[in-house]
């Protein structure tokens, strides 16, 4: 089955068309500044050189118009017409506790999308624009929604309420809800098959690690735990957000530094973490470079990160009652081996011993970092979120059919 995966932006549309049953890439690209000034697109098929081309883009119904012909161009694309596509798979970002896994769209699902507007102000509007935009353009083709918070709905309930007023959760939903769900599922799966076992008897630690990180803990195949909240703004400090904090700190900031609501939620999600701290970037790359230099500060910021993420691994832990694999995935956690190292120090004492060579040499593929005395696994799994999103849909859509 032909599954053409859409992550729809504000101002940007990302696709993906795979093949479910080959597993394999047919094309990708992004749509870049819809509904600004010079729009472009990026086009690549696979085995094909990228294509960049400008064009208009007042929405992203004429977006997708240009993703299809693009596909089936003559040159540059892999398919002869849209029919070559049997469904659509949406990365849809919130899906509150409506729903604990990915769905066919109706209009059900599209209310409920709506009504997780305020819990995802930034996300869901976009997810809904893309899904709509769609049904224009390819109205008779199925449509999946799959959301980030999904797999993060089997948290048991002292996992996901905070001591808060009981009445907030009742009329708000105001609780965990988790974010990078399927991501943390791929790599969860994806490591039970490389390690030989079934996934039901393995306790998992997953490091997502990237601009945004989040960390869970999957005990017998299923999420008990999870480090970003309500939002994406709780867990370790990230790139730009600050992480876990004092909520007391920012009654306090309002009030000395004259900011409103909106100021403080900018400070804290586009002014803070890595960035924040150094000052200097929220590129881990750049920080390294900087803390070489001598730069104590991009230092901090990287001890920093590396802290706050072992902490939260070593509470998931205890939490499982011990653990059989650890995962680094994402940007960060694939190809950053100095911090994979920093995450790892000292933790040999509990048996968790990271192969250094292994660590520095190794990256883009599934592999194992740890020593042959390790009693945890420590993991390198490359996620792919895409191909979660896909054969979710095509599993959906056959069965509908």
């Amino acid at each position: 089955m032909n599954v053409l995966v859409i992550n729809a932006g504000s101002s940007s549309l990302k696709y993906q068309l795979l093949n479910t049953e080959e597993k394999t890439l047919l094309a990708k690209g992004l749509c870049e500044r819809i509904g600004l000034d010079n729009p472009r697109l990026k086009h690549e098929a696979s085995g094909k050189e990228e294509v960049v081309k400008e064009a208009s883009m007042k929405d992203h119904g004429e977006a997708i118009k240009l993703v299809v012909d693009a596909l089936m161009d003559k040159d540059h694309g892999v398919i002869s017409s849209m029919e070559e596509i049997d469904a659509v798979g949406h990365r849809v970002v919130h899906g509150g506790d409506y729903y604990a896994e990915s769905v066919l769209i109706d209009e059900d699902v599209k209310k409920a999308i709506k009504a997780c507007y305020g819990l995802s102000p930034l996300h869901n509007p976009a997810n809904m624009t893309g899904i709509e935009a769609c049904e224009k353009i390819m109205p008779n083709i199925p449509m999946v929604a799959v959301f980030d918070t999904a797999f993060h709905q089997t948290m048991p309930e002292k996992a996901y309420m905070y001591g808060l007023p009981y009445e907030y959760y009742e009329k708000h939903k105001i609780r965990r809800y988790g974010a990078h769900g399927t991501s943390h599922r791929y790599v969860s799966a994806r490591a039970a098959e490389f390690l030989g076992k079934d996934i039901k008897d393995l306790r998992l630690v997953t490091l997502h690690l990237g601009n945004g990180s989040s960390i869970s803990a999957v005990k017998n195949g299923v999420c008990v735990d999870t480090s970003m909240g309500l939002t994406p703004l709780e867990g370790p400090l990230m790139g730009t957000r600050c992480g876990s904090i004092d909520p007391a700190i920012v009654p306090i900031l309002m009030e000395k530094e004259n900011l409103s609501t909106s100021a403080i939620d900018e400070v804290m999600n586009k002014k803070s973490g890595v960035f924040g701290v150094s000052g200097v970037s929220s590129d881990f790359r750049d920080l390294e470079e900087a803390a070489v230099a001598g730069n104590k500060r991009a230092q901090l910021a990287l001890d920093m990160f590396a802290y706050q993420v072992r902490k939260i691994m070593g509470s998931y832990i205890f939490a499982m009652g011990g653990v059989d694999a650890i995962i680094f995935t994402a940007g960060i956690g694939e190809n950053d081996a100095n911090t994979r190292a920093r995450i790892c120090d000292e933790l040999d004492i509990f048996g968790i011993e990271l192969d250094k060579e292994k660590n520095t040499s190794i990256r883009g593929k599934d592999a194992d970092l740890s020593t042959g005395q390790s009693s945890v696994r420590i993991l390198l799994i490359p996620t792919n979120e895409e191909l979660m999103i896909a054969q979710d849909t095509a599993a959906i859509v056959g069965t509908a059919k």
